[in-house]
């Protein structure tokens, strides 16, 4: 039987509140350009649908990286 690794603290708080995307320079940059370019869209609902797909979009992508970051860790992929 496997024996699993715990996930060391420093990780575990990076993976707390989506932490680790939070303080990535590159991530807030793009986002921020996302919305400044969002805010051109005429049409308030078209702007609002938008901008909520794109954060759905992320939220996905931001648990799938973080199961890829904990399976790493644990020696699972």
């Amino acid at each position: 039987m496997k024996k699993e690794k715990q996930i060391e603290p420093e990780i575990e708080e990076l993976l707390k509140n989506e932490t680790w995307k939070r303080k990535n320079k590159k991530y807030l940059f793009e986002l921020q350009k996302f919305l400044d370019l969002s805010d051109n869209i005429q049409e308030e609902e078209i702007r609002k649908i938008v901008i909520s797909q794109m954060l759905k979009c992320d939220n996905t992508l931001t648990k799938i990286a973080e199961d890829i970051f904990k399976k790493l860790q644990e020696g699972n992929v």
